[in-house]
């Protein structure tokens, strides 16, 4: 058995475990207070052995505890912790979620790239791809000389981006206007386009803070203005569409003639609205890539369709003979006191019409009013034609060969027919002696329907359609009307119709048409539709003329003849238009005055259509007052005017006077 003694006093020397047979030192001492072991070891007062019940242990700080006594510390620190884990599984789970990651994301690349890819791509070019309109320049509409009566000019519209403008920085930019620093956002934005908009920047910033996306700050901006923005480089948030607008340099003339445009520069009225497919061309298109700042993307792909300007209509109107025509009818009105006033000049070997005039100013480039959206009265304004429709019965009388112009006829005041109708001359008188010449020259109402009653009615009927009655006349205007004829079959079926249809009553005709009777007896007896548009001109400056006037022969050139010399005879001493004469030429017309049946009663249409020179016929001038307060009668108002009209028309064309004298037939016998 070995014993063990203490070092200093306190610490016991280790002994041998119990059957080993050696025994060992302990070298290292123990602390005070650490260890179970140090304090179990402590011998009892005076020295002597250990407690019974105790083994002796190793002075390593461990004690084993048999029976009583601490148990030991177990390994690796604090009581009741687990075993470690293992590293090597650990990592194997993170490289299998590592794999399965990457897996997911390689499928989802090999998807988008390879399977959705193209279709991918075409909708981000989509998305970025856009287009914006070129403007086909609109043609313009000159008269027969080449001067300007409709003609476009370039304009902006200017609109914002609301969304955008939120995001601009002012950064070192400065208002002109102030001097001070720009700001950030819409109220910068303002600070820059006030003064180039005219505009305060407060109103112009509260717009810009509307609730619309897209905002437009102004029309029909002038090229300086444009360019002015342009200049700011504000191209993210304030856009300058390239518009047009449709300007009319002749004003009031020709203003109902010539038309106008919508906001669209969509013709809507007049001859902008009838040859709109001439005038408008084709827009262009230029498709490119944006990005989100609306710019377009440098060397990206940009496809382009150029637009194909619109052609010139160029017309037979003769700015001249317009504006004086529409000042005489002017006059007249303010004279007469009549509501409107109506004006035609035709060339009566070509159809082609130099003048459709309107009293009244109508300006197109005013929009104040809807004057200029009602078109031109001398084709949609339809009324009966009066005594100038005589000219169609004596024309049918000499052709069908039922009378001569010196048959003999007693004219009574009142005449009734046979089926009791009875009929009356505009002036009481006695019975007249009068030729078929001096009827006409005298207006007989009584006389004409003698001369018809000879004339079957299907004649009657069929003379009034060659000349034109109840059908287009061909200019092809928005609004022109037909007129009023009524079918043969409701003339057999009226006793008195037949008859008034005769001098001018029962049927309505508009200007054009009646003036195209006396242009067709000017002709030699050949209708020609009558036309405004000698033809058009493309960009490149092709001429193309208009398709030649329709021809007609509706009496012979020898019934034409005959006319021409009866209708001569109303302008002279006997005639009822004295007052239409020209002088230095022969004048050939006839006067009317028809009923017009309103619905506050019954008004007049005076006129007075004629041929000028009557010897060698150019020019038709017809005139027509609606509702005369002076005097009903064409022969008091209206045959000045056409006077007046004629006139300066045969000197604006340096027509020679005429030279040879008139041989009037006789008007009495």
């Amino acid at each position: 058995m070995s014993t063990s003694r203490t070092t200093n006093g306190s610490t016991p020397r280790a002994a041998a475990r119990p059957g080993t047979g050696s025994t060992s030192r302990s070298t290292p001492r123990s602390r005070p207070g650490r260890g179970t072991a140090a304090r179990n070891a402590n011998p009892p007062a005076g020295g002597g052995r250990p407690r019974a019940g105790t083994t002796p242990v190793r002075s390593t700080g461990r004690t084993t505890a048999r029976g009583g006594g601490a148990p030991p510390r177990p390994r690796g620190g604090a009581a009741g912790r687990g075993r470690p884990g293992d590293p090597g599984r650990r990592q194997r789970w993170i490289m299998v979620v590592a794999a399965l990651v990457l897996t997911v994301f390689v499928g989802r690349l090999v998807q988008v790239q390879i399977f959705q890819g193209p279709a991918l791509a075409a909708k981000a070019q989509e998305a970025r791809t856009t287009h914006s309109v070129q403007l086909a320049h609109r043609g313009d509409i000159v008269d027969a000389n080449g001067r300007v009566l409709a003609t476009s000019v370039d304009r902006y519209t200017i609109s914002a981006d609301t969304l955008a403008i939120q995001g601009f920085q002012g950064g070192q930019r400065v208002d002109t206007a102030t001097g001070k620093a720009v700001q950030d956002g819409a109220l910068g934005i303002a600070q820059l386009l006030a003064p180039i908009l005219d505009a305060q920047p407060a109103e112009l910033a509260a717009k810009l803070n509307g609730d619309d996306r897209y905002v437009i700050l102004k029309r029909n901006a002038v090229p300086e203005v444009q360019r002015a923005i342009t200049k700011l480089e504000l191209q993210a948030y304030v856009r300058t569409e390239l518009t047009s607008r449709r300007t009319y340099p002749a004003g009031t003339v020709a203003g109902t003639l010539v038309g106008f445009v919508d906001r669209d520069q969509v013709g809507q009225g007049g001859l902008e609205r009838a040859y709109e497919d001439v005038l408008a061309g084709t827009d262009g298109k230029v498709t490119y890539e944006r990005g989100r700042d609306g710019v377009p993307i440098p060397n990206s792909e940009r496809d382009t369709t150029e637009a194909v300007p619109g052609s010139n209509v160029e017309l037979t109107i003769d700015l001249d003979v317009q504006w004086k025509a529409e000042e005489l009818l002017d006059d007249a009105v303010s004279k007469t006191g009549a509501k409107y006033a109506m004006a035609v000049v035709e060339d009566v070997r070509t159809g082609q019409v130099l003048a459709v005039a309107d009293s009244g100013d109508v300006d197109p480039n005013d929009r104040s009013t809807s004057a200029v959206a009602n078109g031109s009265r001398a084709v949609k304004d339809v009324f009966e034609p009066g005594s100038t429709g005589k000219v169609i019965t004596m024309a049918a009388a000499l052709e069908e060969g039922y009378w001569k112009p010196d048959s003999q006829f007693r004219v009574p005041y009142r005449f009734t027919t046979p089926n009791g109708e009875s009929f009356k001359d505009s002036h009481e008188h006695p019975d007249q002696q009068l030729t078929l010449a001096g009827v006409l020259a005298h207006s007989s109402n009584t006389g004409t329907v003698q001369i018809g009653e000879k004339i079957p009615l299907d004649v009657r009927y069929d003379y009034l359609g060659k000349f034109g009655f109840g059908q287009p006349t061909g200019l092809g205007l928005p609004g022109e009307s037909a007129g009023i004829l009524p079918s043969e079959q409701t003339l057999a079926h009226d006793a008195r119709t037949p008859y008034t249809i005769l001098f001018g009553q029962g049927v309505a005709v508009n200007a054009m048409q009646a003036t195209q009777v006396f242009s067709t007896v000017a002709n030699g007896g050949v209708r020609v539709e009558p036309s405004l548009v000698a033809g058009t001109r493309a960009s490149d400056g092709t001429f193309t003329p208009a398709e030649a006037p329709s021809k007609e022969r509706v009496v012979s050139e020898k019934t034409a003849d005959s006319v021409m010399r009866m209708m001569e005879s109303v302008v002279g001493e006997e005639g009822t238009a004295a007052n239409a004469r020209v002088p230095g030429y022969r004048v050939a017309g006839k006067t009317g005055t028809a009923q017009m049946w309103t619905g506050a009663g019954t008004t007049y249409m005076a006129s007075f259509i004629g041929v000028a020179p009557a010897d060698d016929p150019r020019y038709t001038v017809s005139v027509f007052l609606r509702s005369p307060q002076s005097s009903i009668y064409g022969g008091v108002v209206a045959a000045p005017v056409f006077s007046d009209l004629m006139g300066y028309t045969l000197q604006k064309m340096d027509v020679p006077p005429s030279t040879t004298p008139f041989k009037p037939y006789a008007l009495t016998w």
